[in-house]
Parts: C-alpha cells; sequence; structure tokens
C-alpha cells in the first residue's frame, strides 16, 4: 500500500469524519441544509476533499430516481454520505455531480 495524501481545508467550519477526524469539507461548500440521509439530516455540499467513490447504483430516493455513487473517508473507509451522478428528473439535475455528507458521521469544527 502506498502513501495516503489528504488535503487540508483552513479556517473554521470545517466538517471532518467522526470515526478519523480527517477533513471533508467546508462550511462555505454548502448548497442546502435541507437534506436527510440514512441516519438523519444531511447537507448538500459542491466540494468535499478526502474521499473515495464507490460504484454507480440506481436508488429511488424521495426526489426521485438518482444515479449515486456511496463516499467513503479516504482514511478510514467509514461511509459518509453519497455524490450524485446523474438525476432523471429534470427539476432535480441541480444535484448532479453534488455531494451528501450525513451530518451524524461528521463533526464540525468553529
Amino acid at each position: 500500500m502506498g502513501l495516503l495524501f489528504l488535503e487540508r481545508l483552513e479556517g473554521e467550519g470545517v466538517f471532518r469524519c467522526r470515526r478519523c477526524r480527517v477533513d471533508a469539507a467546508s462550511k462555505d461548500a454548502i448548497i442546502s441544509r435541507d437534506f436527510y440521509g440514512r441516519t438523519g439530516r444531511a447537507y448538500l455540499f459542491d466540494h468535499v476533499v478526502n474521499i473515495c467513490l464507490g460504484p454507480n447504483e440506481d436508488r429511488d430516493l424521495v426526489t426521485g430516481l438518482h444515479t449515486v455513487n456511496d463516499i467513503y473517508c479516504s482514511c478510514c473507509q467509514q461511509i459518509l454520505g453519497w455524490r450524485y451522478e446523474k438525476a432523471y428528473e429534470p427539476s432535480q439535475k441541480y444535484k448532479e455531480g453534488k455531494y451528501i455528507l450525513e451530518r451524524a458521521r461528521m463533526v464540525k469544527d468553529g
């Protein structure tokens, strides 16, 4: 196994993996706080770091059918949420390429 390179986020309001505390996203990257994941409240982000993507999977979510990838912490492999690969409903296209981080799986600095 090779070296693990992690990106560090500066400033206050950094969301980190609850298990290993590696940086995942900045509060400045939040698009919406009105989402729910498997574990409760979740936030929609336009940019996250230090993650690995799982395979594409079609899921029937509350807002319709989407193709998503689960996202995992690149350090400890804890599932953190998912990435929207494709939205089939025209009103949901804004989610494509965006990330859901589940609040219960994160800790926030600041």
